[in-house]
């Protein structure tokens, strides 16, 4: 009767509170203190390995989960995360939220993945409800930030790493590399394979228009002249790549190339092409960015520009960790750099 009557306690405990079985509940269920239950909870070789196996079970009968809030309140520490990209069907961002997620699991962190569009408004909303939170640290992507969201990063003293951008200026930590040379050495390269009536077909959003500006300049300073553009609305689809290919030969009907600032949009390009019966790259070279995993399986296989989205992510965990542990993290602004890997499309 006793263990009939303890399973009855939880539930009726949880109908007068929240809805949800509190320790108080598992700790009646196991027949120790609510202390002796938080020990076993959280630091489980302080208690007897019999008390323990009380504990357990107690807690796989009500399901019972620990409010992670209050034990942070009392530690000040969360060991939680909070991670913003522009939009989870960006495929660009995979590696950098995986090695993310991966390396703070291994320090003991968990994850928040918020989505923050590429407009710039819904990032000061999540913002404001993330510092309210009080996270262990902010992990953003880009550098672009209104002045209340910077305001209000500095104010909060939560570690922040800016990601996928350089700047001299960060808010505090940042790994990335700079979207201006990117577009430059595109540029050059395309120019070195002969090419000099090269379009770009462009994302609107803001790092895409520095790829756009650096190739642009570059171009010019090689006295290739003017640079026939076509750009879309970021996120962007194959389909935008297709339109824009039609577009640039609109413009610039002895088009010999094009840079896109996604492999997406040079999928799309190299679709209309062999839609349209033009050779890639005989008649028209191609080159994306981002190296994503279909790069190399694309007819023709598609040259691109290679960022470590990996070892973004890791930087971007050990910044956090370091700082929340009280190591020094070393330099507090990484470019890791890019690379062109040259395939068939150029």
């Amino acid at each position: 009767m006793s263990i009939t009557s303890a399973n009855k306690t939880p539930a009726r405990a949880a109908r007068k509170g929240s809805g949800g079985i509190t320790l108080n509940d598992v700790a009646k269920l196991a027949g120790v203190s609510a202390i002796t239950v938080s020990r076993a909870l959280n630091t489980p070789a302080q208690v007897s390995p019999e008390t323990l196996e009380r504990v357990r079970d107690a807690v796989s009968r009500t399901g019972y989960v620990p409010n992670l809030l209050a034990g942070g309140l009392a530690s000040n520490r969360s060991r939680l995360v909070a991670a913003l990209i522009p939009t989870i069907a960006g495929s660009v961002f995979l590696e950098t939220v995986q090695a993310l997620t991966d390396t703070l699991a291994g320090a003991g962190y968990q994850l928040m993945l918020g989505q923050s569009g590429y407009g710039g408004a819904r990032e000061d909303a999540l913002i404001d409800a993330i510092v309210g939170r009080r996270p262990d640290g902010i992990v953003l992507t880009g550098i672009m930030h209104s002045a209340e969201g910077r305001r209000r990063l500095l104010a909060s003293g939560i570690p922040v790493v800016e990601t996928w951008d350089l700047t001299p200026t960060p808010i505090d930590m940042l790994v990335g590399f700079s979207h201006e040379k990117v577009g430059a050495q595109a540029a050059v390269w395309l120019h070195g394979k002969g090419l000099r009536r090269v379009g770009i077909v462009s994302a609107d959003d803001h790092r895409a228009r520095l790829r756009r500006s650096g190739f642009e300049t570059r171009w010019r300073e090689l006295g290739a002249g003017r640079v026939p553009a076509c750009l879309v609305t970021a996120p962007s689809t194959l389909g935008n790549g297709r339109a824009a290919l039609l577009d640039l030969l609109a413009q610039e009907p002895k088009l010999d190339g094009v840079f896109c600032s996604s492999d997406v949009l040079a999928h799309g390009v190299i679709t209309e092409a062999r839609a349209q019966g033009i050779d890639v790259p005989g008649e028209v070279a191609v080159m994306g960015f981002g190296n994503l995993g279909f790069a190399a399986d694309v007819h023709p296989a598609l040259t691109t520009v290679h960022i470590d989205g990996a070892a973004i992510g890791t930087q971007a965990a050990r910044f956090i960790v370091d700082r929340t542990e009280g190591r020094d993290p070393g330099p507090k602004v990484r470019d890791i750099g890019f690379s062109i890997v040259e395939r068939v499309s150029a």
